[in-house]
């Protein structure tokens, strides 16, 4: 008798979620034992005055802290470093990271340094951390990661133009707090690309051959509440209703992939971070659909469930036509929401595209999770249609 694959379902060791939730961190702080603390973050954060929404807190309640204010969108691995070297010279014991998944990822690497010997590079790849880090606090002020409970690193390689994840259950934050009303400052454009982002995780996690029931619902639900909620929220940035929805998706969706796992399309994503610099968000929206329409064949049923998920009228349709119809509506949903649909909308040229296809297989790990296992001219087509703005349908 073959023996069953078990499932084993992660996640940060302690989830708030709800307008307020960043009044918590005192008493988690004290949970954790924190004397002093850091927080991980960038000037954009304090600029629009959401650092100082946390820093009132913590004054309130007294406790030391400072802040690391040096981190990037789509941060180089040398950030980790930089912060380091913060959080060693003030001696801090607990870490926040506060801001979009580029805070929390930084975070997560310099963590785990403070307690393991080399750098950040040797640990790129799975499981290969010795110890666990300094505490950890996760504080999204985006919906679409979902890195508050996901144990993966995300950090730009600038010599190989490429993203690397360090993967390890150290990477787990201690708690996550995720409050819908430090989003309602984020420009809907960022709205948009991070809400498409938690879509994709949803999305990848669902179908992923290592799907199982808790990751499903997890997904399925992620998938109806963005569904419904993410044109309202980057149209009208102060429904809170529609904010406070999409921050559960986006933790939903980030539950699933952080154990399912995630497909072809960030690993198509990660050369167009690495190369040309497409916020994550972007690049997996605008691949979303393309990639949906080499994987629909591998899973007809799941894709049929996709278009009734995305609120679609179905009734008397084949699961062949459903996910055809899913397919659409992805693409519908990204354009309302203005994401562009064509690579030759970031000036990437056609000749880019072999070198984007030699990068995207060298992401095994991902493609590894994919449902449909993808040769390079596949992945190069991929690319074309994408870069054409057209599909094979």
């Amino acid at each position: 008798m073959m023996a069953k694959k078990l499932n084993n379902f992660q996640t940060a060791g302690t989830v708030v979620i709800g307008t307020g939730a960043v009044k918590s961190v005192p008493d988690m702080v004290e949970r954790l034992g924190g004397k002093k603390v850091l927080i991980i973050t960038d000037s954009v954060i304090k600029e629009v005055g959401l650092l100082d929404e946390l820093q009132a807190v913590l004054d309130e309640a007294g406790i030391e802290y400072g802040a690391f204010l040096g981190v990037e969108p789509e941060p180089r691995l040398e950030i980790v470093e930089e912060c380091l070297k913060v959080i060693k010279k003030g001696e801090y014991d607990l870490l926040i990271g506060f801001g979009g998944g580029s805070s929390i990822d930084i975070m997560k690497s310099a963590s785990i340094l403070v307690t393991n010997p080399g750098t950040i590079n040797d640990y790129i790849g799975v499981n290969l951390v010795p110890n666990k880090g300094l505490p950890m606090i996760a504080i999204p002020t985006t919906a679409g990661t979902g890195s508050e409970v996901t144990a993966i690193s995300i950090l730009s390689d600038q010599k190989e133009e490429l993203k690397k994840g360090v993967v390890s259950p150290y990477l787990l934050p201690d708690v996550a707090l995720v409050d819908p009303y430090l989003m309602r400052t984020m420009p809907a454009k960022v709205t948009a690309a991070t809400g498409m982002d938690a879509l994709t995780h949803a999305v990848e996690a669902y179908i992923s051959v290592n799907a199982f029931p808790a990751t499903d619902a997890l997904a399925k639900e992620a998938i109806v509440l963005i569904a419904r909620n993410l044109r309202t929220a980057v149209m009208n940035g102060d429904d809170m209703e529609a904010r406070e929805k999409m921050a559960h998706a986006a933790t939903l969706a980030g539950m699933s992939f952080a154990n399912a796992g995630v497909g072809a399309v960030h690993a198509l994503a990660y050369p167009l971070g690495g190369k040309y610099h497409i916020p994550h968000g972007v690049a997996n929206a605008l691949l979303l659909p393309y990639v949906m329409e080499y994987n629909c064949l591998s899973n007809l049923s799941k894709f049929a469930d996709m278009a009734e998920l995305l609120g679609e009228d179905v009734t008397g349709l084949s699961d062949r036509e459903k996910a055809v119809v899913a397919v659409e509506a992805m693409k519908q949903l990204a354009v309302d929401v203005g994401i562009p649909t064509s690579l030759q909308d970031f000036n990437i040229p056609e000749s880019a595209i072999p070198i984007l296809a030699e990068g995207a297989m060298k992401v095994t790990r991902l493609l590894a999770n994919n449902p449909r296992k993808l040769t390079y001219e596949e992945v190069e087509q991929i690319y074309r249609n994408a870069w054409a703005g057209k599909s094979n349908q």
